[in-house]
C-alpha cells in the first residue's frame, strides 16, 4: 500500500481515484473535508495542518496518586455497586447515574448481538472491598464484530491533595488531608470485520469528590464527561452526516450551543499531532462539565448514551455486507494502528478503573 498523501482519495475495487477539496467535519484550525455526493467511498489518508490545535488539554491525574482497591471477581452481577452508605437506589445523581449505565449496556449489548447474528457477549463481574466494580462485556469473532467491549465502572477512592488541585486547578479550594471521591461511567468500543463500517467510540462519566465542607480535604465537587466519536477506514457522505445529525439532534434538545461546542472540542482534541492528522471524523466530546444544572446534565448524558444505537447500527447494518479485498482489509488495519497510536502517545496518562477498558476521569479523557 502507498504512503499516506496529503489528499483524499476515493478507493473502490474498481481502482478509480478522485481527489476532494476539505470541508466542514473537522475543527476550524485545520485543512478540513468534503465529501462528494457519490455511493463511493472515499479512504482517510493523510491531514497536513495549517496549525496545531489551540485547545487546551489540561490538567493531569496520575495513576500513582490515585489510590483504587484491588478487584475481585464474582460469580453473578449484584444489582448495584453503590455503597450501603449511599444507599441502594435512593434516587441520588450516582445511583441514578449507575442505574442509567447498567441500561445501557443492556441495550447497546442487546442491539449489537442482534445485528452480529452470531456473536454473544462473555461478561465477567468484579468488585473492591471498600465498595464499588464494574461489568466488563466482550463480543469478539462474531459475524459482524471482530471485537466489541461494552464495560461500566463504579468505583471509590482516594486521592492526595495535590491531585484534587491538578484535576480541578483550584488550589484556593483546597485543604489539608486525602480526597475521598466516587466515579462512575460506561465505556466502548466497536470494530467491525467489514473495512467498510465504521470503528465507534463512547465514554460517559460522572465523578465527585466525597468530602463534605467541614471534612479535611476538598468541598465537594462533582462534574460530568464523555462523547461518541467515529472512526471509518472508508468515508460515505451519507453515514457520517447521519451521525453527526443524531449528536446534534440530542445536544439541540439541551442547548444549541452544545453541538457546535462539543463538536470542535472533540475535532481539536482527538488530533495526532505528530502526523498531522485525526484519528476519525469527530462527533461530541465534553470533559469537566458543571457549570449548568445537575439534573439537566444528567438529563443530557443520559440522552447522549441512549443517542448511540440509533446513530451507529444503522451505518453498519448499510456496511456489513459490503464486499471487501485484502487491500482493503490491510487499510483498515493501518487506520486502527492510528486509533492505538493516539491512545498509547497522546493518552498515556489514566486512572485504570476497568479490566478490559479504561474510563479516565483526569483533564485529558481519549
Amino acid at each position: 500500500m502507498p504512503p499516506p498523501t496529503a489528499t483524499l482519495s476515493v478507493a473502490s475495487s474498481s481502482s478509480s481515484l478522485s481527489l476532494f477539496p476539505f470541508s466542514s467535519y473537522s475543527c476550524s484550525k485545520q485543512p478540513q473535508l468534503r465529501f462528494c455526493p457519490s455511493p463511493t467511498p472515499t479512504r482517510l489518508t493523510h491531514f497536513t495542518p495549517l496549525t496545531t490545535p489551540n485547545y487546551p488539554i489540561g490538567k493531569l491525574m496520575t495513576p500513582s496518586a490515585v489510590s483504587i482497591e484491588k478487584e475481585t471477581m464474582i460469580s453473578e452481577r449484584p444489582h448495584t455497586f453503590l455503597r450501603e452508605t449511599d444507599g441502594k437506589d435512593d434516587g441520588s445523581i450516582r445511583a441514578r447515574f449507575q442505574r442509567m449505565i447498567m441500561e445501557v449496556q443492556d441495550s447497546v449489548c442487546g442491539a449489537l448481538e442482534a445485528l452480529d447474528g452470531t456473536g454473544k457477549f462473555k461478561e465477567d463481574s468484579w468488585t473492591r472491598p471498600g465498595g464499588g466494580g464494574g461489568i466488563s462485556r466482550v463480543l469478539q469473532d462474531g459475524a459482524v464484530f471482530e471485537k466489541a467491549g461494552v464495560n461500566i465502572s463504579v468505583v471509590y477512592g482516594v486521592m492526595p491533595p495535590e491531585a484534587y488541585r491538578a484535576a480541578k486547578a483550584a488550589a484556593t479550594d483546597l485543604k489539608p488531608g486525602p480526597v475521598p471521591f466516587f466515579a462512575a461511567g460506561i465505556s466502548s468500543v466497536l470494530h467491525p470485520k467489514n473495512p467498510f463500517a465504521p470503528t465507534l467510540h463512547f465514554n460517559y462519566r460522572y465523578f465527585e469528590t466525597d468530602a463534605s465542607k467541614d471534612a479535611p480535604g476538598a468541598p465537594r465537587q462533582w462534574w460530568f464527561g464523555g462523547g461518541t466519536d467515529l472512526t471509518p477506514a472508508y468515508i460515505f457522505e451519507e453515514d457520517v452526516k447521519h451521525f453527526h445529525s443524531i449528536q446534534k439532534r440530542a445536544c439541540d434538545k439541551f442547548d444549541s450551543s452544545f453541538y457546535p461546542r462539543f463538536k470542535k472540542w472533540c475535532d481539536d482534541y482527538f488530533y495526532i499531532k505528530h502526523r498531522g492528522e485525526r484519528r476519525g471524523l469527530g462527533g461530541i466530546f465534553f470533559d469537566d462539565l458543571n457549570d449548568y444544572d445537575q439534573e439537566m446534565l444528567l438529563s443530557f448524558a443520559t440522552e447522549c448514551a441512549n443517542s448511540v444505537i440509533p446513530a451507529y447500527i444503522p451505518i453498519v447494518k448499510k456496511r456489513k455486507d459490503t464486499p471487501f479485498n485484502e487491500s482493503h482489509k490491510a487499510w483498515q488495519q493501518l487506520r486502527r494502528g492510528r486509533y492505538v497510536e493516539f491512545n498509547l502517545v497522546l493518552n498515556p496518562v489514566i486512572i485504570k478503573l476497568d479490566r478490559f477498558d479504561i474510563l479516565d476521569f483526569s483533564k485529558s479523557d481519549r
